[in-house]
């Protein structure tokens, strides 16, 4: 069994069709009813372990249509066309965390699936209403329910009890668990993609008679580029399209095809799919534009379009794209009217943008670029950029994925799948919405942080995506990825006849975050032995504009041989003097003999340069800039390889008392959260906060700071309130009674009322850090750190990761600060207590992880210090989370 999550969409094809999983609802009584009437007895024993009536059967139909209310009951079912295929439900009565399933398939549709795709969304639900164990009774004989609960997770206990098997299944879902969902993932992925990119036969319909238009325009592509299959045109109007015999409709075929490209108008797309259904098409790329990005209308009509396809199985890319190409040799696949089709090579590339596709794909054929696949995704109805993620997982010919996205369709998922491919493959990604315009504002620190922008660069972070600013930077990293290894380390050389050009490389360097270091004083002294007196010794190691070809290749030997650099930049510059082509003949094959060697070429002032050099094929660049930057990208992927992945922490004992908490809080209202509440929640987490005390009045305000000793500070405690000290409702080190009373009035009135005043014992510490939580309701939930007090704002020192946040995601993050040296023993101060910084972070990762309804958490200050880390003020939003999308779910049965 394979299964598939596909986000975006609430459905999931299951051997050729689909099903969908959504909440039950109240006028499902009447299917559900008929559901359980049309099963067999021995169905019917194993659900109820007796054969029950028709009140038992309503009252089973009435307890599976009650309103939603997750913390206590839930109910999802799956369908396929237009039938009932199943049910699962959870009751979690009786107090604790726990909750009893049940889990029924209709007769037919046993063994394909269907329980355990039930049963995994039903986890999900309930796990995220705080259900933390799922318990249902099965019967010793119902070995298909004992399966589906081994099948979810290898945690799943089981107790014996009167003759039934009482199963346990954990709610919470380990990483192991995840692994192995993205493995089947994959697996059924490239299955249900293979009739789109590895068609056995191609129809084009709407293809035109006469040349220029989109349909007639992609039949020649797929007649020139080779398809190495049958081609045929669907025209009504002709029996004649290319030398091709033409055919009125896709039920008119021959034969069945794997694949129909659709280029009518977008009044007839709807019918073209129910056609291409009747036909037996399995997959589909609609060009045709004017739909979903064209108004209420034509979005009416691209969820019809796609409603049509995922109730026949049919997997579409598009509409309003310019199709797709695999340049594998068996297959030849040029479904695409775009003007240029590069050679074939090992980088795959998706693109949002159909423009944007045009444009990488006429790069990559200038710069030679050999492209493995292209896929332009259009609108994204059906398939997008995860499916090819996990279809690329495992393509042999692919040896580096390159993306244009200008949206995620879940981003969470996403983060998971180009995590397992970065592990085995380059990705590299141009992402747009870079501008600040973008931006949104946040009630507090954090909100304000976690900027769309700033959670890309995050999640890129995390994931091992190298982050390119350009389109050009994206395919000159990507030429280099494909071909050459990845560099051991930051150190680069520069070795050329340009000594200008060589300072301007070194440059880009300290940009690209690489290092141009001096060269040993043994290799400085090799290397005079090789080369003329006019010639340099040093890193950038400039030979003089009459350098020879030998020359040249004498010094990029001994530099290759020393094992003081990790890459070699040359740069050489055309003159009347020298042979260029011929330096480029001596320098190839020292480079072939050095493969560990990361390796680039510019050539200045050379007519038409070769786009690559020698057997190795090292890129040749225009511009030293250029091909910096791209060795910068590639060192950056290496280093991100180079770390172990981390591990998330074990779990907080006690942190279901903050599940608590925060149901009861929602049930008066989501909103600011007053302090003692704050001070619970983060407390179950084992995040202690300064004791604090509420007070009304002056006389109380005394009261509380002699209960606490002296100094105190105050604090307005109005919860709406982000800069305090702003206005004037902070006063610290107040060391008496006296200074209490002269500063209470100012700050009770900072709010513009006589607010409530907090009063809390002055803390210590080193440094101040701010750190926190925020809820993106695309990306899920993010953790912050960065510099605090009144420095947050002024010099944004703060640095993000999604969850969940791993030790060593916790580490990183403190130390990609600007401000990590003051954390480590800057000009002799003592170094803080890190380990307590990281604990802390994981908590809040844990913490946001459990309770997504925490919109807004923001702790500052947090001093940290040699001795600890202390939480010395926190605020806390809470908000209803929205329904999260439908879990997608697609099941293959194997070839096997």
């Amino acid at each position: 069994m394979f299964v598939q999550a596909i986000p975006g969409v609430d459905a999931l094809a299951i051997d050729g069709g689909i099903v969908r999983i959504r909440a039950v609802m109240p006028q499902d009584r009447d299917r559900l009813t008929e559901l359980y009437r049309r099963s067999s007895p021995e169905s019917l024993r194993m659900r109820f372990f007796a054969l029950p009536g028709e009140r038992a059967i309503a009252a089973e139909v009435d307890r599976l249509c009650r309103p939603p209310a997750p913390a206590e009951h839930g109910a999802v079912l799956a369908e396929t066309a237009g039938q009932l295929a199943g049910v699962a439900s959870y009751e979690a009565g009786g107090g604790g965390s726990g909750a009893e399933f049940a889990v029924f398939v209709a007769d037919g549709q046993r063994d394909r699936g269907i329980g355990t795709l039930l049963l995994e969304h039903l986890r999900t639900v309930a796990g995220a209403a705080g259900v933390t164990e799922l318990r249902g009774d099965v019967l010793p004989t119902n070995a298909a329910m004992l399966q589906v609960a081994a099948d979810l997770t290898g945690r799943a206990g089981s107790r014996t009890d009167d003759a039934v098997l009482a199963v346990d299944l954990p709610t919470e879902v380990s990483e192991e668990e995840l692994g192995a969902a993205d493995a089947r993932d994959r697996v059924a992925a490239r299955a249900s993609l293979r009739p789109l990119l590895e068609p056995r036969s191609v129809a084009v319909v709407g293809a035109g008679r006469t040349p220029g238009g989109i349909g007639h325009e992609t039949l020649r592509s797929l007649i020139r580029y080779g398809f190495t299959g049958p081609v045929h045109p669907v025209n009504p109007q002709a029996t004649e399209i290319c030398g091709l015999p033409a055919y009125p409709s896709l039920s008119a075929l021959p034969e069945p095809v794997d694949l129909a490209v659709v280029a009518v108008p977008a009044s007839a797309v709807v019918d073209t799919i129910r056609d291409a259904a009747a036909a037996g098409v399995r997959a589909a790329v609609v060009l045709t534009s004017g739909l979903g990005e064209s108004g209420a209308a034509g979005r009416q009509v691209q969820r019809e379009l796609v409603e049509v396809a995922r109730t026949h199985g049919i997997r579409l890319v598009g509409p309003n794209c310019i199709g797709l190409l695999n340049s594998n040799p068996q297959v030849r696949l040029a479904a695409t009217f775009a003007p240029v089709l590069p050679p074939a090579g090992g980088l795959a590339v998706a693109s949002q943008s159909g423009a944007v596709g045009i444009a990488l794909l006429e790069h990559a054929e200038r710069a030679g670029c050999g492209l493995s696949s292209f896929v332009s995704l259009g609108n994204k109805a059906d398939v997008s950029g995860n499916d090819l993620i996990a279809y690329w997982h495992d393509d042999p010919a692919t040896r580096a994925v390159a993306l244009y996205l200008e949206s995620f369709g879940n981003p969470r998922r996403f983060a998971r799948l180009v995590r397992g491919l970065a592990r085995r493959k380059p990705v590299l990604a141009v992402k747009s919405g870079r501008s600040r315009a973008g931006v949104r504002a946040g009630a507090s620190h954090t909100a304000a942080a976690a900027a769309p922008d700033s959670t890309v660069d995050a999640l890129f972070a995390q994931a091992g995506v190298i982050r390119l600013e350009t389109l050009g930077d994206l395919m000159d990293t990507a030429r280099l990825l494909t071909d050459q290894p990845l560099p051991a380390g930051d150190r680069l050389a520069v070795i050329g006849n340009a000594g200008g050009v060589n300072v301007l490389a070194a440059d880009a360097a300290d940009g690209a975050k690489l290092r141009v270091g001096s060269l040993s004083p043994a290799l400085r002294e090799r290397l005079r032995a090789v080369l003329t007196p006019l010639a340099g010794d040093d890193n950038p190691l400039d030979l003089g504009a009459g350098a020879s070809p030998a020359a040249l290749a004498d010094a990029v030997r001994v530099v290759a041989a020393s094992g003081e650099v990790d890459s070699v930049l040359l740069v050489i510059a055309a003159t009347r003097a020298n042979d260029v082509p011929a330096m480029l003949d001596a320098v190839a094959p020292v480079l072939d003999d050095a493969p560990g060697l990361t390796a680039a070429v510019v050539v200045l002032g050379l007519a038409d340069p070769p786009a690559t050099m020698g057997s190795r094929r090292t890129p040749v660049f225009d511009l030293p800039e250029r091909a910096v930057r791209a060795i910068g990208g590639a060192a950056w992927y290496a280093d991100w390889l180079r770390q172990p992945a981390g591990a998330v922490p074990p779990r907080v004992a006690g942190a279901g008392r903050g599940r608590e908490l925060v149901r009861a809080a929602l049930a008066t209202g989501p909103g600011w959260q007053p302090y003692d509440r704050i001070a619970e929640v983060l407390g179950s987490y084992g995040i202690p906060v300064v004791p604090a005390r509420l007070v009304a009045t002056v006389a109380e305000a005394v009261t509380a700071a002699e209960g606490f000793g002296y100094p105190v500070a105050l604090k307005a405690a109005d919860p709406d309130l982000v800069h305090k000290s702003d206005v004037g409702g902070v006063a610290l080190r107040l060391g008496g009674p006296d200074q209490v009373r002269a500063a209470y009035p100012a700050v009770a009135a900072a709010t513009g009322t006589a607010g409530p005043v907090l009063v809390q014992p002055m803390a210590h510490g080193q440094l101040e850090l701010v750190a926190g939580v925020v809820h993106d309701p695309q990306f899920g939930s993010l953790v912050m750190v960065g510099l605090g007090g009144v420095h947050t704002d002024l010099l944004g020192d703060r640095s993000l990761r999604p969850t969940p946040v791993t030790d060593l995601d916790a580490g990183r993050m403190w130390r990609s600060l600007r401000a990590a040296p003051l954390l480590t023993g800057y000009r002799g101060a003592p170094p803080v207590d890190t380990a307590a910084l990281e604990e802390l972070l994981c908590r809040l990762g844990q913490l946001a992880e459990d309770l997504p309804e925490v919109a807004e958490l923001d702790l500052n200050p947090v001093l940290v210090g040699p001795t600890g880390v202390t939480v010395v003020d926190a605020k806390l939003r809470l908000a209803p989370v929205g329904a999260e999308p439908n879990r997608v779910l697609r099941y293959l049965r194997s070839a096997g």
